[in-house]
């Protein structure tokens, strides 16, 4: 659009300062509306932060446990991954320590690629890796504070998270069960 010379486009300057009000207030608002998810996790996630897993989901029984998973996932797990689990941003970067921080579960990071044997281990024994000794994580172990089945449960949870995510046109919650054949959750 030309304008004389000297002449103020009045829609261009709104469109600008709604931009300049618009960004700082989401920036202030999302991470509160989060926090405020999260402090009220106990009373108000009966609902879910997602819908449950698919009917045709490969772990069907998860959607029992969902409900419970979540509570523990809100408890235990969301002031490091997020509240939906998103994970930190800078997720793949390494600290000045050398550790990670925490992936996104979601399914926009790696959890997916892992058999249930091994993110039951992760969650019970804290993120080293045996048999990667120069891995660092700042993963705690929850082997003490959470019985066998709350980690199962939240775990279950997690995986609702993945609704609808694929990977090569193959639900990533399809992909991941695979690789949990060899390697599922302890008895």
């Amino acid at each position: 659009m030309d304008h004389a010379p000297g002449r103020v486009d009045r829609q261009l300057i709104s469109d600008v300062s709604i931009r300049r009000i618009a960004a700082p207030t989401l920036l202030v608002a999302v991470p509160a509306l989060l926090v405020f998810l999260f402090a009220i996790g106990s009373t108000s996630c009966s609902s879910g932060f997602v819908e449950g897993p698919p009917d045709d989901d490969v772990n069907s029984s998860s959607s029992d446990f969902s409900a419970i998973g979540m509570e523990t996932f809100v408890a235990n797990c969301a002031e490091c991954h997020g509240a939906a689990g998103q994970g930190h941003p800078d997720w793949q970067i390494r600290n000045t320590d050398g550790t990670l921080n925490p992936p996104p579960l979601n399914g926009d990071g790696h959890t997916w690629h892992h058999a249930d044997g091994l993110l039951y281990r992760i969650v019970r024994d804290g993120g080293a890796i045996p048999s990667q000794p120069d891995f660092r994580s700042g993963m705690p172990a929850f082997g003490d504070k959470l019985t066998q089945q709350e980690i199962i449960d939240v775990l279950l949870y997690i995986k609702t998270l993945w609704d609808g995510k694929t990977f090569s046109d193959v639900s990533i919650a399809e992909l991941q069960a695979r690789r949990s054949v060899n390697d599922p959750f302890p008895a």
